[in-house]
């Protein structure tokens, strides 16, 4: 069984004390591919690192967050660029707009989105979003590519049914599911239900965001399976098939 991880934040100081073992205890009960997105400048070295230690297990993406821009992220975003030209990244990452911290920079996030797609185009790569409280915003940008082969995730998705539908309407964007699907009237089990497994990918957005029965306690890479035995639920299909045809759909987001 392999199962794919694929929005984790491995490198977070929260791991410092455990971050091996746990990776390994993972990849024992199963969960081997991890892909780790970036933050900002302050991120990219232990992200890095942690690739470094487990090269056929842990893959980096690069990107800004949209909670790290600010006024000077044409700064970060010049990071970005330079690493994209030393080395090769699994994708874009994690982009997008966040509108429920801080409104302050909702410009300079926009412009942000925009010049990282053309990024992700550039270097022919697929992106992961961040759309918290913005699922509107992010989409009229989408649309202003819709000539372009975009392809990507949208990170913790946390929409609606149609809202999941326009998603998959865009052709090839798969919907990133991780631990709210575990809480009780998140509504995310409700899109589960109503669209077909193959738009669907896994993720545990670690240390965030932990499933049930660790809800508000930092979540692990070995929780993944707790979020796939609740969508295998709900599918009515074994945790085995479920790893095996969202795998598959990882594969085909980043290529391998």
């Amino acid at each position: 069984m392999i199962l794919t991880d694929t929005h984790t934040h491995l490198y977070s100081k929260e791991f410092n004390a455990d971050r091996t073992f746990l990776i390994e205890k993972a990849i024992s009960s199963g969960i081997s591919r991890f892909f780790l997105p970036n933050v900002d400048k302050n991120s990219i070295q232990d992200m890095l690192e942690v690739e470094q230690q487990f090269p056929k297990n842990c893959f980096a993406m690069m990107g800004l967050h949209p909670c790290s821009v600010n006024a000077t992220f044409e700064e970060e975003l010049m990071i970005v660029k330079k690493w994209l030209t030393k080395r090769k990244f699994t994708a874009i990452g994690e982009i997008g707009i966040d509108l429920y911290w801080d409104k302050t920079y909702f410009k300079q996030q926009q412009d942000a989105f925009r010049k990282q797609i053309k990024l992700a185009l550039e270097y022919d790569l697929p992106f992961v979003i961040h759309s918290r409280n913005s699922f509107d915003e992010v989409m009229e940008i989408l649309n202003e590519f819709k000539n372009e082969s975009l392809k990507g995730i949208f990170h913790c998705f946390g929409g609606t049914v149609e809202q999941a539908k326009m998603v998959i309407s865009l052709g090839n964007f798969k919907l990133g599911i991780g631990g709210v699907v575990t809480f009780k009237n998140s509504g995310i089990d409700k899109v589960v239900e109503a669209i077909d497994l193959k738009h669907l990918v896994l993720e545990t957005d670690a240390p965030y965001l932990s499933p049930q029965p660790n809800r508000g306690k930092r979540n692990e890479p070995e929780y993944l399976l707790l979020i796939a035995k609740k969508i295998a639920e709900i599918k009515n299909i074994s945790i085995e098939e479920l790893a095996e045809l969202t795998t598959q759909n990882s594969r085909e987001v980043f290529g391998f």
